[in-house]
């Protein structure tokens, strides 16, 4: 009876709790951001102008989209659609409850679980629809209640844009027969990349069965020591999520692996080992690898020493984002103008999405409206990722990369290092890729240990 009537506390605590949150990080997407029309924009490896031969800010909320020309209506049109196509996870409120906790939220504790869910989303966009894919309905979002991006002037920029090209393309006719075979391919085009966006975003629902839902990823996380209401560091993050893709049975997924750089250090056999390991129907081909590296970008705060490689790497389209923030608030970093990194907030409270019926809505899970920070203000633990589809890509990317790492360190040592060989091969540990009873070992666990309390070796 006793332990009846105390989890009906903790259901109105939750309650209480819920009530609160929703209040409290309902405001996130009402603050308008700004963006110099005079500076690139990067977002994961795309670059967009927004240049004019007036010197000024353009606002995302629409207000001096008037003065500016086609091209660059049409630039701040395909900004905002790749934008909004990516996948947005937040706060979620009165999904079921967490098994071993009477948590039917993630507000105030589920950030970081939410900002490494959006990369690996990414990741997954990369390897199932490429990175030119664009989500269709984006500029669709109704954003009224964030003050941005408002969509009556888009559409009608969007419209000039438009007719700006109709001369160009009124020439170009094609037959009854080629137009019906392109419209059959686009069609069965469009239709494969749908049932893949939500595919991906099924994946990451808030419900048990969810391969990397937020109740799966408590679980994986309570062999490190973490449970449901904990706050969870970046590389912590980034071993969850090794062991999510790990243990996901979905075949779709099998084709996808997770390496996790150990003490700031990629080895490259690990990672091929990793690629070029049997799928468990026995087919023997090569695996698509994300890569992602927990490194520390500095001592108590951020060195602006590596503003420069930060910006290199999401400058790379096989980049597929930063776990980062501010401390102990975590945010997606996606992409950066001059000094100022563009990000993704999940400090949004939303209702539960039923992500198992079919034609769920989608619209909560694409962000109306970009979000810009000072470098500066950044923490310095963060997780860096990358996406390889081929071995072939792994190596090119590794040569790139540690061009890249040389180039901008300015100290002796690099913020980490990619090397030839195993770890074992350098007396480290190395964990097998498939471990039975235990999803970590004890050397793993000694690991996370060390990373949950953000203690990195500086060098």
């Amino acid at each position: 009876m006793e332990a009846t009537g105390t989890d009906e506390v903790e259901k109105i605590k939750s309650k209480f709790m819920s009530a609160w949150h929703n209040m409290k990080y309902s405001w996130v997407l009402k603050t308008k951001t700004y963006f110099s029309r005079n500076s690139p924009v990067f977002l994961l490896g795309k670059c967009y102008h927004f240049k004019t031969d007036e010197s000024g800010e353009l606002s995302t909320d629409g207000s001096n989209f008037d003065k500016i020309n086609a091209e660059i209506s049409g630039n701040v049109e395909e900004f905002r659609k790749d934008f909004i196509s990516r996948i947005w996870l937040t706060y979620r409120e009165e999904f079921p409850q967490i098994k071993g906790s009477a948590l039917t939220t993630d507000c105030g504790w589920g950030c970081t679980l939410r900002t490494g869910q959006m990369l690996l989303a990414q990741g997954l966009m990369l390897h199932f629809l490429g990175r030119a894919w664009v989500w269709p309905e984006a500029l669709d979002i109704d954003n009224s209640d964030s003050e941005s991006w408002t969509a009556h002037t888009v559409k009608k920029l969007t419209a000039s844009f438009e007719a700006s090209l109709t001369a160009e393309r009124e020439p170009k006719i094609l037959s009854n027969h080629h137009r019906g075979t392109l419209k059959r391919n686009c069609d069965d085009n469009e239709m494969r990349n749908e049932v893949y966006h939500r595919k991906i975003i099924s994946w990451f629902g808030d419900s048990p069965l969810a391969a990397f839902g937020l109740h799966q990823l408590i679980e994986h996380g309570k062999k490190s020591g973490k449970i449901a209401g904990d706050w969870y560091g970046p590389a912590v993050v980034a071993h969850i999520l090794r062991k999510a893709v790990e243990e996901a049975r979905d075949p779709e997924l099998q084709g996808v692996t997770v390496y996790v750089a150990q003490d700031c250090t990629v080895y490259s056999s690990d990672v091929i080992d990793r690629q070029c390991s049997l799928m468990d129907s026995g087919k023997a081909d090569t695996k698509a690898v994300i890569i992602l590296v927990p490194v520390r970008l500095g001592g108590e705060r951020t060195n602006m020493d590596y503003l420069e490689f930060v910006k290199g790497i999401l400058s790379l389209e096989y980049c597929v984002g930063i776990i980062g923030g501010k401390p102990k608030q975590s945010y997606y970093f996606a992409g950066f103008q001059d000094d100022s990194l563009i990000y993704m907030d999940p400090h949004y409270c939303q209702s539960f999405v039923d992500v198992s019926i079919k034609d769920f809505p989608l619209e909560s899970f694409h962000c109306p409206s970009p979000k810009k920070m000072s470098f500066k203000k950044m923490d310095p633990s963060c997780t860096i990722g990358f996406y390889c589809r081929t071995v072939q890509d792994f190596e090119k990317a590794s040569e790139e990369i540690t061009k890249m790492l040389k180039s901008s360190s300015k100290e002796k040592y690099p913020l980490f290092t990619f090397v030839k060989g195993h770890s074992r091969d350098y007396d480290f540990a190395s964990s097998p890729l498939h471990e039975e009873n235990d999803l970590f070992s004890e050397d793993e666990k000694k690991r996370l240990k060390r990373f949950s309390t953000e203690e990195f070796v500086l060098l």
